[in-house]
Parts: structure tokens; C-alpha cells; sequence
């Protein structure tokens, strides 16, 4: 008797579980997985009607996305904020996440031992750059207002610029470049940590921004199809008309005349936003001026000065006189010439 109470119970826990079962498949949709439904974070945060506002109707790998980056210090806020100010591109306050990010996942490609871990587990370099890549569009597509071209200003993302390229194969690449002499008093004065970096110590200081910069610069140089602009501070505050023609000429932009004064815009819709953390606010709310050019004269040490051959030799190759203080910057180093472009998305 008390089998076949067992037999019965078993039997309706069966027959529930069957029907449970048939109710789920029947009645769950699976999201369509197509190229058609796939929606812009405008689309979904701002309705259809505001697509005129936002970039290309799907955001992936060939999103032609804009990396403004260089040594800190070396003028990336002014660049952003001058680019800011132009109604076709948006690119915010620094995220600080997406260098770290690149910088782990640069270390799982250099670890020999992690490489093996990951390949075991299915997790190939091209699921890693999938995810890689979604995640910085979500953050870069986010943390502010829609625009036809995105763009995304952290200093040290450049270190990762052939990383970069290679997937988001239509970005460009914008590397601010400043006297090493110049960058690395502002850091120090300033009191800027970076990680690394003794700030009680000008030779340490200036070694480590040579190896940094050049690291950048080379990658810049050998980005593929030119599409990396070097851009030197000195000559966009001396010449920023100038200088955002032909910076806009490479994005395939038209119009200075905004970008040339961006604190016109600072703090209005749909024109430049400035955090309060970020050390070069307080600089960046005035109109672009020369005044930062020379403070470090006179302020690092004679016996590094004597050696800056040694100590920073990317001044020399960048094409700043190394014996010169300060070097007159109207006279530009050598770069290279950018390419042409015709289209503004």
C-alpha cells in the first residue's frame, strides 16, 4: 500500500514537472539575435525619434570612434573640450576605467601561463576582444549625450593604440604631445600621482615620461592606414586655429570657429562638460592661451638640465631642444603629415 502512494506521489511530480516544462517552452520567447534587432543605447534611452542626434544605427566594430590621449599633463582636456565644442563630436570627462581595462587585458596576451589558463577554458582572443570591445562601447557610448562621431579622452588608453586599432578598425587616434620638461613640472607643482612616478624626483620623472611618450609615438607612427594625428601643444595654443583646421581636415570635420572658443560652451546643452575632479578644469574654463608654455623654466634641477640628453631622449626626437630653455616653440618639430579624409559621420 505504501509503494503505491509512493508510485502515485512520483507520478504527479512528474506530471507537474512535464507540464511546468511544456508551459515554459511554449509560453518564453528567446530575444531575437539577428543584425535587425540589434538597438542603440539611443534607441533605448532616447526613442527612434532622436536617431537624427545619434551615430550609425548599430554600434560595433566599425564605429569610427575618436581616442584622444597622450602623457597627462600634456593638454588631452583642452583637445577634448576644444572638440567638445564642435555639434558633430562628444567626448566627456575622463572614465579612468577603460586604461585599466586595456591594461589588464594586455597583460592576459603577456602572460605566457594565463594565456594556456585561457585557452583551455574556450576563452580565445577573439572572445576577449568581443568583450573588450562591447565593454568600452557601453562606457563610451553611455557616460554622456549622443553624438555623430564618439569620442573618448583618457591620457594612458594610447598606450594600448595598436590594441585599439586592431579592433575598432575605423578609430582615429589624436596624441597630444608637450615638452617632457614642461609636462613633468606641471605634474610635479601640480601634484598629479601617477602611478610609478616619484614626484620629489625630476630625473625619475622625465626618464619615465621618455619612455612612456615614446612608446605612444611609435605606436602612433605605425597605426595603420595614418590614422593617428600627433599633435603638439605648443603649436595649438600658439596657432589653434591652425591646428584644429588641420586636426578637423583628418577627422573629416568642417568649422573652427567654436572649437577655437570652446569656454563659449562650457556648461551649456550639447556643448562642453567639465568634472570637478579633474585636475586641468580650473585651466581649461579660460580661453586657450600661452601662459603654461615656459613655468618650468628655471625649476628643475641645473645638474639634470646638463644630462637632459640622457635623462628625457624623446625631447630630441619629438624635436624640442634638449639645451634650450626654454626652446622657441614657434618653431614646430618634425611629424608627420596626416591623411586625408572626406567624411564626417
Amino acid at each position: 500500500m505504501r509503494g503505491q502512494k509512493i508510485s502515485v506521489l512520483l507520478g504527479c511530480v512528474l506530471l507537474c514537472s512535464a507540464s511546468l516544462l511544456y508551459l515554459g517552452l511554449n509560453g518564453i520567447d528567446c530575444p531575437p539575435t539577428g543584425p535587425d534587432h540589434r538597438h542603440t543605447w539611443a534607441e533605448a534611452h532616447l526613442g527612434s525619434n532622436n536617431q537624427s542626434q545619434a551615430s550609425p544605427g548599430y554600434y560595433g566594430e566599425e564605429t569610427p570612434l575618436i581616442f584622444i590621449g597622450g602623457f597627462p599633463r600634456s593638454g588631452t582636456t583642452l583637445m577634448r573640450a576644444m572638440l567638445d565644442a564642435h555639434n558633430a563630436v562628444r567626448c566627456g570627462e575622463e572614465t579612468r576605467v577603460i586604461p585599466r581595462l586595456l591594461a589588464m587585458r594586455a597583460t592576459w596576451s603577456r602572460s605566457a601561463r594565463e594565456r594556456v589558463r585561457l585557452d583551455e577554458a574556450g576563452v580565445t582572443d577573439q572572445v576577449l576582444d568581443s568583450a573588450v570591445r562591447a565593454f568600452l562601447l557601453e562606457v563610451i557610448i553611455g557616460h554622456g549625450e549622443p553624438a555623430a562621431r564618439l569620442c573618448n579622452k583618457d591620457p594612458f588608453a594610447l598606450k594600448s593604440l595598436s590594441y585599439l586599432s586592431r579592433i575598432f578598425p575605423r578609430a582615429k587616434f589624436v596624441l597630444m604631445l608637450r615638452d617632457g620638461r614642461a609636462t613633468v613640472h606641471s605634474m610635479i607643482s601640480r601634484k598629479v600621482t601617477i602611478s610609478g612616478f616619484d614626484l620629489t624626483n625630476y630625473r625619475d620623472s622625465l626618464t619615465k615620461w621618455s619612455r612612456a611618450v615614446e612608446g605612444m609615438y611609435s605606436q602612433c607612427l605605425g597605426a595603420p592606414h595614418g590614422s593617428c594625428l600627433p599633435v603638439r601643444y605648443e603649436q595649438l595654443v600658439l596657432h589653434p586655429e591652425k591646428e584644429m583646421r588641420k586636426l578637423l581636415g583628418f577627422l573629416g570635420c568642417n568649422g573652427t570657429r567654436l572649437c577655437c572658443h570652446h569656454e563659449e560652451l562650457i556648461g551649456k546643452a550639447g556643448g562642453v562638460s567639465l568634472s570637478k575632479v579633474e585636475r586641468s578644469t580650473d585651466q581649461v574654463m579660460n580661453p586657450v592661451n600661452t601662459d603654461a608654455l615656459s613655468k618650468w623654466v628655471g625649476n628643475i634641477p641645473s645638474d639634470v638640465l646638463h644630462e637632459m640628453d640622457d635623462v628625457a631622449p624623446m625631447l630630441a626626437r619629438l624635436g624640442y631642444d634638449p639645451r634650450a630653455n626654454p626652446p622657441n616653440y614657434a618653431r614646430p618639430g618634425p611629424h608627420p603629415n596626416p591623411p586625408t579624409t572626406t567624411h564626417c559621420f
